[in-house]
């Protein structure tokens, strides 16, 4: 039978991914498209995820690419679906200084001890660089607090279009400066503290590695890129097979996203500088990391190029992508087999590098 716990987490997947995203959008003919459409992109997913996916699309009533028509409604439309936080740990909303001539940033904190050494995960959630919040992300903090006896920040950053790039870096980067100045209030090891973020947060994940190296003020020990939004060429002067990218996130949100972020037409020449992680010069210097996507997520193979460069660099990297995962797989079907093993996987990543640390 279905927990309620299961019901809900479809229900938080349909909202944000469903409805922010859109489901099963037909991709925009291009010729550059490589390989033509495919009889059965559906034949592509794991089993284990296509009876719950294909309930969702039968389902789910408003399907619509993410774009400015969209957006308000995707925005308003994820609430209802947001699981509600746990009895305990508590999580306490904090404003803390914005970057310079910025409004503070809001954060929510888990796990904070006073006194004691723990580590710390700073977490940026998802949503296009467009939606979500971290409010939303609660009860997945306090879950994260609990399973690895560590503090968690939340950061609700701004989000584009109407703040494009580098606000949302700014304020993620004021999140981590904050943990990093109030260690010892928060009771984190100033030297155990690792990034994540999923999907957008994963990219912004990433540029916040970026940042933190090339200033050279705050150590981050690990990054958890969660299949993370990593190159604005995806679904513009690039594309990917026609069974690739079908479901949650598609070519078209991506362009919107991206484009939003950029303040410049996503796959152009003029993109702001270190905005794109897959367009950084060198990826050398950056943390260890942790990179786990799908094999059918529209950010397969750049989540896997990313790695190869930071394999290549010389920074100690792992690698999981999951046969026939779609974007999101493990939030719409949390309990399958391949589902579980992923999260364990990153988890267990983000443990060694806490004991390593």
């Amino acid at each position: 039978m279905t927990t309620r716990r299961e019901i809900l987490s479809i229900g938080c997947a349909l909202g944000v991914a469903a409805m922010l995203k859109g489901v099963a959008v037909a991709r925009t003919a291009n010729t550059s498209t490589p390989a033509g459409p495919v009889d059965d992109p559906m034949s592509y997913v794991n089993p284990e995820f296509r009876g719950v996916l294909q309930q969702l699309l039968k389902t789910q009533g408003n399907v619509y690419p993410l774009n400015a028509s969209t957006l308000e409604r995707a925005r308003a439309g994820s609430a209802p679906w947001v699981i509600p936080p746990l009895p305990s740990p508590p999580v306490e909303e904090k404003m803390i200084p914005g970057p310079a001539g910025s409004p503070d940033v809001r954060v929510y904190v888990v796990g904070a001890s006073p006194g004691a050494t723990k580590p710390a995960v700073l977490h940026i959630h998802g949503g296009g660089y467009v939606a979500g919040s971290a409010s939303s992300e609660r009860r997945n903090i306090q879950e994260l607090s609990a399973s690895l006896d560590c503090v968690v920040v939340s950061v609700d950053y701004r989000l584009a279009p109407e703040t494009p790039f580098p606000g949302s870096l700014g304020d993620n980067y004021a999140a981590l400066r904050w943990i990093y100045s109030q260690a010892k209030e928060l009771g984190v090891d100033a030297k155990r503290i690792a990034i994540k973020g999923e999907s957008a947060g994963g990219g912004h994940a990433a540029m916040l590695a970026i940042a933190a190296r090339d200033r050279g003020e705050i150590p981050i020990c690990f990054q958890v890129l969660i299949y993370p939004m990593l190159d604005d060429r995806t679904g513009s002067s690039q594309h990917v097979p026609s069974f690739i990218g079908n479901y949650v996130w598609t070519e078209d949100s991506n362009r919107f996203g991206w484009t939003s972020l950029l303040g410049v037409p996503a796959g152009s020449s003029g993109v702001p500088a270190n905005a794109v992680p897959a367009r950084v010069s060198s990826v050398a210097g950056l943390p260890p990391a942790f990179i786990g996507t799908g094999s059918v997520d529209l950010f397969g193979q750049e989540d896997i190029d990313y790695a190869g460069r930071l394999i290549s660099a010389g920074v100690s990297t792992e690698l999981n992508v999951v046969p026939g995962g779609f974007h999101g797989f493990d939030v719409i079907v949390p309990q399958a087999n391949l589902s579980l093993q992923f999260t364990q996987a990153w988890k267990s990543a983000l443990h060694r590098a806490f004991t390593k640390s």
